[in-house]
């Protein structure tokens, strides 16, 4: 798949959970219980970590701490709103999906690789 496509689909949805995470909650769709708030946590950042190790294939550890520091910068941000609230377990949501995406990755499949020179 081509790389400047997966870079801007990783980067497009980091915006795009950013914005979400920091939307007034009235502005998002009715939650049917409090366990799909944490699956949309680790579904999203499992994404995320899909996305990032694959646009930026070789050693992903950056991207993936980068992911979970991400997703404590939210929580932080949300904790500065008038209108959300941070949450040590939505965070360990984030991490959950962002070690499930790293599970995914680590199987060995003919994931893209980085070019190396030779």
């Amino acid at each position: 798949m081509n790389r400047l496509l997966l870079k801007t689909a990783f980067w497009t949805a980091v915006a795009m959970v950013g914005a979400l995470s920091l939307a007034p909650v009235t502005e998002l769709p009715a939650q049917v219980f409090d366990t799909w708030d944490k699956a949309q946590h680790a579904g999203g950042f499992l994404l995320l970590a899909l996305l990032g190790g694959l646009a930026y294939p070789g050693p992903r550890g950056k991207v993936l701490i980068g992911l979970l520091l991400y997703g404590a910068l939210i929580e932080v941000a949300q904790s500065a709103t008038g209108w959300r609230n941070g949450d040590l377990l939505d965070l360990l949501a984030d991490a959950v999906g962002i070690w499930l995406g790293a599970v995914v990755l680590a199987i060995p499949l003919p994931w893209p690789q980085r070019s190396r020179p030779q």
